[in-house]
């Protein structure tokens, strides 16, 4: 019997536009996971599918049956929001979260299984891309700097259901490299900031 794959993500709603962050002053979402108020407004689409699904169970009881369960049992909203309630019994951070720890790349690689193994009408680019981006984040100590800049510019339009393309998402990175963080951070969307000039190359 194949597996449900049950979307997730979907039981709050977006936010139409990205608007200033009221606590740190950025875009909605850049603020992530450190900024209070980004993290509520981010993680309100995971926790929406996490409070539907708890209903009057234990939480970390529910958290350990969801982690048990084969990928495509339970939204991938909730596999997230049972990791961080679950220390690594290795290292003992958030599980998936921690730095050169084995057993959380082990476990943070194992959730994408839901992603490739979904259906296509069971997550949307958006959702995928949101996915990647706070676990990113979350993780952010495995992480290269530029790949986690990223992800911190790209969250807000994320967040509204923008997503860029491979094509967008390569010339911000070749940006990022370039140190080209401020011009980025004020530009209104992927195409924005995609379309910044080219640097000239520079010889010794």
């Amino acid at each position: 019997m194949p597996l449900p794959y049950p979307p997730g993500a979907r039981l709050a709603a977006r936010p139409q536009r990205v608007e200033p962050c009221p606590t740190c002053g950025d875009p909605v979402g850049r603020g992530y996971p450190a900024c209070l108020t980004c993290a509520e407004r981010v993680d309100e689409l995971w926790l929406a599918d996490w409070v539907a699904l708890r209903g009057d169970t234990d939480e970390r009881e529910l958290a350990a049956t969801v982690l048990a369960a084969p990928a495509g049992t339970h939204p991938w909203t909730c596999a997230d929001w049972a990791m961080r309630l679950i220390a690594c019994p290795v290292c003992r951070a958030e599980l998936g979260t921690g730095a050169g720890c084995v057993h959380c790349a082990k476990t943070d690689q194992s959730r994408w299984a839901w992603d490739h193994g979904a259906p296509a009408t069971a997550m949307t680019g958006n959702e995928h891309t949101l996915r990647l981006a706070v676990a990113a984040l979350r993780g952010a100590g495995e992480q290269r700097a530029n790949v986690t800049g990223f992800w911190r510019l790209a969250l807000p339009f994320l967040l509204v259901g923008a997503v860029p393309t491979p094509v967008q998402t390569s010339r911000i990175r070749v940006h990022l490299i370039a140190g080209r963080v401020d011009e980025l951070g004020e530009a209104d969307g992927f195409a924005a900031m995609a379309a910044l000039a080219e640097l000239p190359w520079r010889s010794e």
